[in-house]
């Protein structure tokens, strides 16, 4: 039987010692945020639905984007244990060059409609971890600005092949002039994917005030004085704006976008060139074959073909055929370090976030991103510790097993 006595004193005085109060609010509502998740959460608080939804969403049906997420959570781990790992080293090398992480920001478009520090705030959260950051050619911060907000960091720039081809040209210049050390010519986007949240919301760039968006800002009014205060959005590439995301990108982007354009890219970039948007094994020994120092297995986050390839699944396949002649990276649907341990385990090089690093900015601005990459850091850290790695090295495919929930049927 439990023996009971009357409290002591001086022991209610321990127990009743209160935290102080901490009246940062962004601080408080960002040091909250324990997972990717959490910072989603916030962001869909903070921004409205129109701006929101184009980050959150996909194609059409977005199945792309459930089945990446959902192979990312169907992994199974097999752990070493008894290894000293008091500390691992999360070092990478990819394109020439180190990474402090074995993930670097995604390049994303129209970002400061997300929120208004932009790639700016990504930019120098990158730099600030020792990270590599990403310009979309649909960023709306100029090349030279991004250098400003990342002096001495590593950039990259993401091109996209124009109707005009002189204007995309003249980023693949002004990006070199910049310092940006690797570019991304990006093949999966010759037209539009059908992002029906964006139809269904009237998301349009700039954003036009409509009855429901005034409803929708009623309970964030910090978004639309950010965005009414702060310089005009300036886009990388488009001279003009109006209409829908997709009307911008079908006047954009030019179908006819061949291996000769790729071609003509090497020739003009002096830096390293990799290929994004490759989704099978046929096409990533063509472009092995293709002089280029890298691929990135994506399918656009699930925002272009619906029911595209998975590319989780493609890199142990896609590793084993060109693993040693190119640098491989991977990116969709990565929520968690876990993700990215996995990843690097089965042969990747490197990897890219693209909606987790707009999650953060949207929750909190710069500060958000630099707690997304935090979040990323800690589950790498201790993903890497439980599965007894000391380095990216140690992690090998006998670490992972991807259960598989969908197999072909058999012809």
């Amino acid at each position: 039987m439990t023996q009971r006595q009357f409290p002591k004193p001086a022991e209610l005085v321990e127990y009743m010692r209160f935290k102080k109060p901490d009246l940062d609010f962004k601080r408080n509502r960002l040091q909250s945020a324990l997972t990717i998740a959490d910072l989603r959460a916030i962001a869909k608080r903070r921004t409205p639905k129109a701006a929101f939804d184009y980050t959150d969403g996909s194609a059409e049906g977005e199945i792309s984007i459930a089945r990446a997420r959902q192979a990312f959570e169907d992994v199974e781990f097999h752990p070493q244990v008894l290894r000293d790992v008091a500390a691992v080293d999360t070092t990478a090398t990819v394109f020439g060059a180190t990474s402090a992480q074995p993930f670097g920001i995604a390049p994303t478009g129209f970002t400061r409609l997300m929120q208004t520090e932009g790639e700016t705030a990504g930019a120098g959260a990158a730099g600030a971890a020792g990270i590599p950051f990403t310009l979309s050619t649909l960023g709306t911060t100029s090349i030279e600005d991004v250098k400003a907000a990342n002096p001495v960091g590593r950039n990259w720039f993401q091109l996209y092949v124009m109707r005009n081809r002189e204007i995309s040209y003249g980023l693949v210049e002004r990006a070199a002039a910049g310092g940006f050390e690797t570019l991304f010519f990006t093949v999966d986007t010759p037209v539009a994917g059908a992002r029906l949240r964006d139809k269904r919301n009237g998301f349009s760039i700039p954003p036009q005030l409509t009855p429901g968006t005034v409803l929708n800002a009623i309970p964030r009014p910090w978004w639309w004085i950010d965005f009414l205060t702060t310089p005009k959005l300036e886009f990388a590439s488009l001279a003009s704006t109006g209409g829908t995301v997709a009307d911008l990108l079908d006047s954009a982007m030019d179908p006819t976008i061949s291996f000769d354009d790729l071609r003509i890219i090497r020739e003009m970039w002096p830096g390293k060139l990799a290929v994004k948007g490759v989704q099978s094994l046929d096409d990533a020994k063509r472009f092995a074959d293709a002089g280029v120092d890298g691929i990135v297995l994506s399918n656009h986050g699930g925002r272009q073909l619906d029911r595209a390839p998975i590319p989780f699944h493609l890199l142990p396949d896609v590793v084993r055929e060109v693993g040693g002649d190119l640098d491989v990276v991977v990116d969709t649907g990565i929520m968690n370090g876990a993700d990215i341990v996995a990843s690097i385990a089965l042969g990747a090089r490197f990897t890219l976030v693209g909606r987790a690093y707009l999650y953060g900015l949207m929750a909190g601005g710069r500060a958000g991103v630099d707690r997304m990459i935090a979040i990323l850091s800690e589950e790498i850290t201790r993903t890497m510790k439980l599965l007894g790695a000391h380095s990216l090295e140690e992690l090998t495919p006998s670490h992972v097993t991807q259960l598989e929930r969908l197999a072909p049927r058999a012809r």
